[in-house]
């Protein structure tokens, strides 16, 4: 692909599942996504970038209930916490919308219909696991067990996450039901299906050509083709999503839906868009360029499923789909104890969006390995690149410009050959993001920022300013030197678009587009250089960190205050519960905790001048003022844990569904500070 004629592009990012946070793992598909559609706008292609929430399905309907909440309000609050940290992050959405939408609604059933008149679709009966406690059947991912194909267990009824395998939820050894942990059975229901193994010859043709998709991809595609069969694209009701037409009772499996919410979520720009055309993009002859960012655990849906259904429906494939691996932290996987699981909420509360943004870029290639975020090099890396490297060329040269000569470069450029070399590189740089080899292009612009360095500290303007012979000279380095800072940050402008609009205003630009960099500024006015950017403390880094484990504990206040009907845990021994010392305590002292809207502070006396602070999650229950005096029974040997309002000591049993009906008090009239419960 070249850059000579403008281009029509429309990308996605896969759509982030409505039932939980952002995630820090989550922002490297945005992240690299965003850098590359940043940079296709820079160099003036009509590029959009859509995307949505992916709402439909089981988990949604369970999680909405358990919170007392319809699924539409439930989906509603989530779009709009991911719409806030995707926002933080600098994601740069054309649209970002919902697959549950008047629009997906639309498509999705055109799409079946399509499929159906075309002799895609069949129906059969099938048995089914069924809850028989929940009276519900069990859609995939809601059956956990042992692998039929590597033995690996707890593993879902539709993958295999240890050896890749797809199989049916009869196929699970030793099932159990991931909503109440009773053991499925069979039941019979008819279910509709996708011919997925009509579309065999289609597929190794589209995967094997005009680089579709990785070579790794493509290897491990023809492994899973020599296996297709028919796809189960239904489920019963109970269920939250789109009906079937003319089929009471059976709904849309979301599989179908949510790639079908990449073409909605354009339908409903096209719609707002004046000259925008859905057609233009989505027709089977169109020569507009479609492609998907995804990660590695969803290439079979995305490159078997979803371009067999745009061709069995009549539409255009994607001219691409791009994988990428998994994000560790600190080498390991993210982890919630450990506080290495960082939702992008909490990172945003103290640390700069664009250093994260920078260190994926760095890290990145085109391949579908793993990336680890090792918080140490993290700091390192963006203290050496962006401020010890970077932001110093301007830091160093503006005050000279501003001081000693009115703001205003120099007419003449001190070494064009240098500048020059700098704006050259233009070309091989642009190469590497458009193959979205970032890493290798942050280490060519930061190769040219070392140049760039090098040249400042031999020349010593600072040395040059103070005499009146080569002051001259001093003005011409320093504004060679603001000149190769441009160029540099021109280059990083889609990595860094909030650095790019403070260094436009800083210089005056009227843009910051990728022919910027040619652009040579001379006897030009800039202004008063601002700091940009402030180094990273690893203080703030364990800051982050100690903000997701209290993340991790006021979940685990919210968990403690849901209805007994949840799922029975993995059964102890007696000798396990026998660890447990619950102690008889009477209230000391209650009060409420600012910030926090379910906890009261409470002051536990276990008697013999034994006090315990305890935090608990029970304010819509009790005034604190009710409280003091009386006794309740407490978990006396939890290990103290820090949380955000402080520490808490121990833990009070509490009875009953919840909210204003949660009991924790001893009714038991001769009961004593400091008396063992047994």
């Amino acid at each position: 692909m070249t850059d000579s004629a403008k281009r029509k592009i429309l990308v996605t990012s896969a759509l982030p599942y409505a039932n939980g946070d952002i995630h820090i793992g989550h922002l490297l598909e945005y992240i690299q996504t965003d850098i590359w559609v940043r940079f296709q706008k820079s160099r003036g292609h009509d590029c959009y970038y859509v995307c949505a929430d992916d709402t439909h399905g089981t988990p949604v309907m369970l999680r909405a209930q358990k919170e007392g909440k319809t699924p539409e309000n439930f989906i509603a609050e989530q779009k709009a916490n991911h719409e806030r940290d995707f926002a933080g992050a600098l994601i740069g959405f054309d649209n970002f919308h919902s697959t549950h939408s008047a629009e997906s609604k639309e498509l999705t059933q055109g799409i079946y219909l399509k499929l159906k008149e075309n002799g895609h679709i069949s129906s059969k009966t099938i048995n089914q696991l069924f809850d028989p406690e929940k009276n519900m059947f069990l859609p995939d991912r809601f059956v956990i067990g042992t692998c039929p194909k590597c033995g690996s267990e707890d593993q879902y009824g539709d993958n295999c996450d240890n050896c890749g395998a797809t199989y049916n939820p009869t196929d699970l050894k030793n099932p159990r039901s991931a909503v109440s942990g009773a053991t499925p059975v069979l039941k019979e229901s008819q279910h509709f299906f996708f011919d997925l193994k009509g579309f065999e010859g289609f597929l190794r043709d589209w995967l094997s050509s005009d680089n579709h998709v990785q070579p790794e991809v493509q290897n491990k595609m023809n492994e899973w083709l020599d296996d297709l069969r028919q796809w189960d694209i239904s489920r019963d009701a109970p269920y939250f999503g789109w009906e079937i037409p003319n089929e009471e009772g059976k709904y849309f499996y979301v599989w179908l839906d949510a790639p079908i919410g990449y073409m909605a979520s354009f339908k409903n720009l096209c719609d707002r868009t004046d000259g925008l055309n859905f057609e233009d993009y989505w027709n089977k002859d169109s020569n507009a360029e479609v492609y998907h960012f995804i990660g590695k655990d969803i290439i079979y849906f995305h490159t078997l499923f979803w371009p067999s259904v745009l061709k069995g429906a009549g539409y255009r494939t994607p001219s691409a789909v791009w994988a990428h691996g998994f994000v560790t932290v600190n080498g390991q996987k993210m982890s919630k104890s450990k506080g290495t699981f960082i939702k992008a909420k909490t990172y945003l509360e103290h640390l700069n969006p664009e250093y994260l943004r920078y260190y994926y870029a760095a890290k990145l290639s085109s391949k579908i390995d793993d990336f680890d975020l090792n918080l140490e090099d993290f700091a390192q890396r963006v203290n050496s690149d962006l401020v010890g490297k970077l932001v110093n060329i301007a830091s160093r040269c503006a005050g000279f410009i501003t001081k000693q000569f009115d703001g205003k470069l120099s007419t003449i450029i001190a070494e064009p050959t240098l500048l020059n070399e700098f704006m050259e590189a233009s070309d091989s740089i642009a190469e590497l993001y458009e193959a979205r080899e970032f890493g290798k292009a942050i280490k060519q612009i930061m190769a040219l920022a070392d140049k760039a360095n090098a040249y400042i500290a031999e020349k010593e303007p600072w040395k040059l300013v103070k005499d009146d012979q080569t002051k001259q000279e001093a003005h011409e380095v320093c504004s060679l030197g603001i000149n190769m800072f441009k160029v540099l940050v021109t280059y990083l402008t889609p990595v860094l678009p909030a650095l790019a609009e403070k260094t436009q205003q800083f210089l005056n630009l009227s843009s910051m587009d990728w022919s910027n960099a040619q652009n040579v500024l001379t006897n030009y006015k800039i202004n008063k250089f601002k700091p940009m950017l402030q180094r990273i403390e690893m203080k703030t880094i364990e800051k982050v960190i100690e903000a997701s484990k209290e993340d991790l504990a006021a979940e685990a206040d919210k968990e403690s205050t849901k209805a007994l009907s949840d799922p029975i845990k993995d059964e102890i021994q007696f000798g396990d519960f026998d660890k447990i010392d619950l102690r008889i305590a009477k209230i000391a002292k209650a009060e409420h905790v600012e910030g926090a809207d379910k906890l009261l502070k409470l002051q536990l006396d276990l008697g013999e001048g034994v006090l315990k602070q305890v935090f608990a999650g029970i304010k819509s229950a009790y005034n604190p003022e009710d409280l003091e005096g009386k006794l309740t029974v407490m978990v006396a040997n939890l290990a103290p844990r820090k949380m955000k309002f402080g520490l808490s000591e121990g833990m009070v049993l509490a009875a009953g569904p919840g909210g204003s009906d949660l009991w924790i008090l001893n009714p038991d009239e001769g009961a004593q500070a400091g008396m063992r419960v047994k």
